[in-house]
């Protein structure tokens, strides 16, 4: 009996060694913010970050589901609910404790953006305060200018009403990613803005729930590592430049 039972003990440890390191899918999410991550064809979720999240995960052999939806609710999601993710997230200081992460997937500048005709100068963030400045609700970038004192931070829903209210002249600037005010004012119908100063570098991520367990974090940033070794990381970026 007490061989069957040890042979029985040794039996459960080898399969929970075989076990995936997460049985269920992770639910990931994102948003349109492209070129990183938008909505292509038939509604596949298309972009340079997806297509690193994507080979991520078939590298490491973990199981996934991948959903386009609002910003907020994504980020709200992944903080509340286990066995999620959500991309493309600035690392902030911020928020470095409320999630564990995988990255960089990629680098963002954060930039302002003026009218095509516009004759302001920018040069700094403390001369970018007299102006107002358009950005959206829970978006990184503007949560950094308002910790730095922007009182005249004008806040839409999603960013693709930034490119109208610059074109409106209802702000004198537009705070966002360096890729995406050119495409969303395209896609919105209007001229395209230029570039008034960069105020800041950053870089994107995957962010994890905080009960995602530890040894996955490990593997994917192992493997993700082994993308970046093997030149697959800069074949991807490669492909939207």
């Amino acid at each position: 009996m007490k061989r069957i039972v040890m042979w029985l003990q040794g039996l459960v440890a080898l399969l929970l060694l075989a076990a995936p390191l997460h049985a269920a899918p992770i639910k990931v999410m994102t948003e349109d913010y492209p070129p990183f991550n938008m909505a292509g064809e038939g509604g596949k979720v298309v972009g340079l970050s997806t297509e690193v999240v994507e080979e991520l995960f078939k590298r490491a052999g973990v199981e996934y589901t991948l959903t386009l939806m609002p910003w907020k609710r994504a980020y709200e999601d992944t903080l509340s609910t286990p066995g999620t993710a959500l991309f493309s997230t600035t690392r902030t200081p911020e928020r470095e404790t409320l999630f564990k992460w995988v990255g960089p997937l990629v680098t963002n500048n954060w930039v302002f953006f003026a009218k095509s005709d516009a004759t302001l100068s920018v040069n700094s963030l403390d001369e970018a305060k007299a102006y107002s400045v358009g950005g959206y609700n829970g978006d990184a970038a503007a949560e950094y200018l308002a910790a730095q004192g922007f009182s005249k931070l004008q806040l839409a829903a999603n960013d693709a009403a930034n490119a109208k209210k610059l074109e409106a002249g209802r702000i004198d600037l537009w705070a966002t990613g360096e890729y995406l005010a050119p495409y969303l004012a395209k896609k919105e119908g209007v001229a395209a803005p230029k570039v008034v100063f960069k105020f800041k570098e950053t870089q994107m991520s995957l962010a994890f729930n905080k009960e995602t367990p530890d040894d996955l974090i490990q593997k994917l940033n192992d493997t993700l590592k082994g993308m970046v070794d093997d030149g697959t990381m800069a074949k991807i970026s490669a492909k939207y430049q």
